[in-house]
């Protein structure tokens, strides 16, 4: 099932898409004054390699010439792959005039409450 959540702080809003694709899934992230693609995240799941009893990923990261989406890609599909225990792709597209660093803290918080939130159950 397709499943959308919106957020707005301030002057930023963030929308959040998630598409199941058989056992993966893809993750799209886009807001500001002109969502975009700026870049894309994949991650593989696996058992971490400091103690194999717990999840973690591999992640692999393109970014798209001058873009800086690509911490936020990376950020989200490794936590949701571990999370959930499968392959996650993210496409991020974030762009704001004039950004401050509160605007950038807030949207990290978000961006951490989305995966925080996301249920395991039924990805």
């Amino acid at each position: 099932m397709i499943r959308q959540w919106k957020d707005q702080s301030s002057r930023i809003a963030l929308d959040f898409t998630s598409i199941p694709m058989g056992n993966d899934l893809c993750v799209v992230i886009a807001g500001g004054d002109a969502p975009h693609l700026g870049a894309v995240a994949v991650a593989q799941a696996r058992p971490s390699l400091q103690d194999s009893s717990k999840a973690s990923a591999t992640t692999s990261v393109i970014a798209l010439l001058g873009h800086k989406d690509d911490s936020i890609a990376r950020s989200v599909a490794h936590t949701l792959a571990a999370k959930l225990n499968k392959n996650v792709v993210v496409c991020c597209g974030i762009h704001i005039d004039r950004i401050t660093r509160d605007e950038l803290d807030s949207i990290e918080v978000t961006v951490n409450s989305f995966c925080d939130s996301y249920p395991q159950e039924g990805a």
